[in-house]
């Protein structure tokens, strides 16, 4: 398993995910572009897949297939992709359109079958224990009741863009993350930094503090420090 989530931004504020995404993927094979947390549009996501087009223009990599729907997914092989990038946008849209279809599963078995997923803002959600740690910032317009994510991040829940907005804004997140960590722990990421999780190593990239949520308590960390599995669990 090779997992990146990223705590969201663009441009500069990627560059390090980016190039680690680089390091792990077969420029030789096509990466696999999920941007359902968008809406659809009018242009059915062309303009998803010309803005993740410039923002990996700088690495090495395969050609972009993006799904426009998560049903396409039925008739991919998980040994097709060398990596799937899995996009921002409103998470709880995201998850219910890909439990309603092979997705979720194919997504799982990826993961577990070696493959490499990079998911930003949205996407990082998603690979969490659940959800709900975006609810102070992602509606959920779709009324979706099962929000379980894909519990690819050590047990963690994940939230984005944390310390990113004004005053205001930290502190609501902060407020919520803290009720909320009292039943699930929270990896709260800036746009700056991003979780990569292997098999056996856990390190957060990037250049500003990330914060845990657990049992009510927050506590800062610097990224750039490498854990084993284990010692990174034991952190809670």
């Amino acid at each position: 398993m090779n997992l990146i989530l990223c705590g969201g931004g663009w441009a500069e504020k990627t560059v390090i995910p980016n190039k680690l995404f680089e390091s792990l993927i077969d420029a030789a094979q096509p990466i696999l572009y999920i941007p359902l947390a968008r809406d659809r549009g009018e242009d059915n996501y062309d303009s998803c897949k010309t803005w993740l087009t410039s923002e990996l223009k700088d690495i090495k990599h395969g050609e972009i297939v993006m799904l426009r729907s998560a049903s396409e997914i039925a008739d991919k092989n998980v040994s097709d992709f060398s990596g799937v990038f899995i996009g921002g946008g409103n998470t709880y849209k995201l998850l219910k359109e890909l439990k309603e279809s092979p997705a979720f599963e194919w997504l799982k078995n990826y993961l577990q079958t070696g493959g490499v997923i990079y998911g930003c803002s949205a996407g990082a959600c998603l690979c969490g224990y659940d959800i709900d740690s975006c609810l102070y910032m992602d509606p959920n317009d779709v009324r979706l009741l099962d929000v379980t994510g894909l519990d690819a991040a050590l047990g963690f829940s994940i939230a984005a863009h944390y310390t990113n907005g004004d005053r205001a804004e930290t502190e609501l997140a902060t407020k919520y993350l803290t009720e909320y960590s009292k039943k699930t722990p929270v990896l709260a990421l800036p746009e700056e930094d991003s979780l990569y999780i292997t098999d056996d190593l856990v390190k957060v990239v990037g250049s500003r503090p990330y914060y845990m949520f657990n049992q009510g308590m927050r506590t800062e960390f610097q990224p750039e420090i490498e854990y084993t599995v284990q010692e990174f669990q034991k952190l809670t």
